[in-house]
């Protein structure tokens, strides 16, 4: 049924995509002296130094681009992390406190990649590395399984005060009663970015909360990977399960709308709120969830490949057959 999660060698890996990219601005160099030799050659000096200065500066700006964030985590995996972030997580995380000493260290560079390449900003609040370490777990749980993923589809996340409405309104403006959202992956001119509530981010991990809005949101962003908010991770999602996972998703709803199931009716705004809040459970209460949702949960290993209610088992490996259409 699996095996103990390995330790992912995070060096090996980022320094062969900084290579791959050196040798192919190697190949483009090649390429563009050779250019401007026959323009030398055909009496154009002038132009092969003009060309041949431009086409070197775009080869080093694509290779410092496309490696940037590589040249980042190297650095991240000298850094040691704080023992007092270590505490905070091991205290406000059930999930992170179950991992095995390796898996923490995996989890850790995790956590100081995100930190280094996503900003983080408070709106009319101040935020501190604890909340920052909340928003950088909610994002690696649910992709625990899959180490090198990392969230291309975002650049920062926003932090306010409480929850707010539609037009970003906090408690501070006249009309309350429309503030519910306690998390929002923006879109349109806010693409790339995600907003969080303090207070409902906080109350989640301290289990003041039923719902974690972080595992929500982060779970909307592995949703639009794809490039639909559609209840389909297809990235992690095989074709052969779509099928079987829609159906399951509408016995499910059945069973919310009778009142037979104690999953948040939340989940019946549409299939991808369906899949968010289903995540939450999974990752929050794995023990609980299995043994109301068995088959349900069965999917969600397959999507997350993992077993949160078995620690020694993040990593899936092989899992029982599912139905198939």
């Amino acid at each position: 049924m699996g095996g103990k999660a390995q330790s992912t060698d995070f060096k090996t890996h980022y320094q062969n995509e900084i290579n791959s990219s050196l040798k192919t601005a190697g190949i483009l160099a090649f390429g563009a002296l050779g250019l401007a030799g026959m323009l030398v050659f055909y009496g154009k000096s002038v132009a092969a130094v003009l060309l041949g200065s431009i086409c070197f500066l775009l080869i080093f700006i694509f290779h410092r681009h496309y490696t940037r964030n590589y040249y980042k985590r190297l650095a991240a995996l000298k850094t040691p992390f704080p023992p007092a972030w270590q505490s905070f997580l091991e205290e406000n995380s059930l999930f992170y406190n179950n991992l095995s000493v390796a898996d923490k260290i995996v989890f850790n560079k995790r956590v100081q990649f995100f930190l280094a390449e996503k900003k983080i900003e408070g709106v009319s609040t101040e935020i501190d590395d604890n909340l920052k370490l909340l928003v950088a777990a909610s994002a690696i749980i649910p992709t625990f399984a899959f180490p090198l993923f990392e969230y291309p589809n975002l650049k920062q996340v926003l932090i306010y005060p409480n929850s707010f409405d539609h037009n970003f309104q906090t408690d501070e403006a006249a009309d309350r009663e429309n503030q519910v959202i306690g998390g929002m992956v923006g879109n349109g001119f806010m693409n790339g970015t995600l907003l969080l509530s303090k207070t409902d981010l906080v109350n989640g991990f301290q289990g003041k909360n039923p719902h974690n809005v972080g595992i929500h949101e982060f779970v909307h962003l592995l949703d639009m990977a794809d490039g639909a908010i559609d209840g389909l991770p297809e990235i992690f999602l095989n074709n052969a399960y779509t099928l079987p996972w829609l159906k399951v998703i509408q016995e499910e709803v059945r069973k919310i709308k009778t009142r037979k199931s104690d999953i948040n009716p939340y989940g019946l705004t549409n299939n991808a709120e369906f899949l968010a809040v289903v995540s939450e459970y999974f990752f929050d209460n794995p023990e609980k969830f299995q043994d109301k949702h068995p088959e349900l949960y069965e999917y969600l290993c397959v999507i997350f490949q993992q077993r949160p209610d078995k620690p020694s088992l993040r990593w899936v490996g092989k899992l029982k057959p599912l139905p198939k259409e």
